[in-house]
């Protein structure tokens, strides 16, 4: 459970971002994907992340400090780090390309990235540019999941087609499917399995550090 969420910092660069052995949790996706509101529905703060129904509205790498409570005697401090979307097809060809150099620059140096969440819109099939980012960063061994947004916006049956089929296009590459979340920022759907697996990932990197 999140018993806080701040604001740390705006970094234009993987550089300047904190001096921090914090692990961090990082949230990307195409633009309007929903990824500031489902940032907003985990730390159960509304107007941490700044949303807007402008794409492209984050063009900044986003850090914010949380305290989750694991137990009543532990609790433990991570960042979640709200990226850039991708993939706004009215920014010019130099502010794509100088964002996607941000990314993948923060995606390959900053050491205390634990895992990726890449989201996508759950009403969609599987988009090229999506699925493209996701093999890269398999090719980079960088760890990722899916998560699937506004799953409210579908009935239950088409939201489970939609999963499978997307399952399927990714098995055309993929052994291995890396785990799946399905969200719902507008029904609080989905936020407590994220955290619960960000704490899981925490609880296993703090056995290793005292080994």
């Amino acid at each position: 459970m999140i018993r806080y969420a701040n604001f740390v910092i705006s970094s234009p660069d993987v550089m300047q971002c904190p001096k921090s052995d914090l692990p961090e949790y990082a949230f990307i996706g195409r633009s309007n994907v929903g990824k500031s509101s489902l940032i907003n529905m985990l730390t159960h703060n509304p107007k941490l992340a700044k949303t807007s129904q402008k794409p492209g509205k984050t063009l900044l790498i986003n850090h914010f400090l949380v305290e989750s409570q694991k137990s009543k005697v532990e609790s433990q401090q991570w960042h979640i780090v709200d990226l850039p979307g991708y993939g706004y097809a009215r920014a010019s060809q130099t502010q794509r390309d100088n964002l996607r150099r941000m990314i993948e620059r923060y995606c390959l140096l900053r050491e205390q990235l634990c895992n990726l969440f890449v989201l996508v819109d759950s009403r969609l099939e599987a988009q090229k540019i999506d699925i493209e980012f996701m093999n890269w960063l398999g090719e980079q061994q960088i760890p990722f999941s899916i998560v699937f947004t506004k799953a409210d916006k579908l009935g239950r049956e088409r939201l489970k087609e939609n999963v499978e089929a997307y399952k399927k296009v990714l098995q055309e590459t993929w052994e291995e499917l890396p785990p799946i979340f399905i969200t719902s920022a507008e029904k609080n759907q989905g936020g407590e399995e994220i955290v619960q697996y960000i704490e899981e990932i925490n609880g296993k990197l703090r056995v290793k550090s005292e080994e």
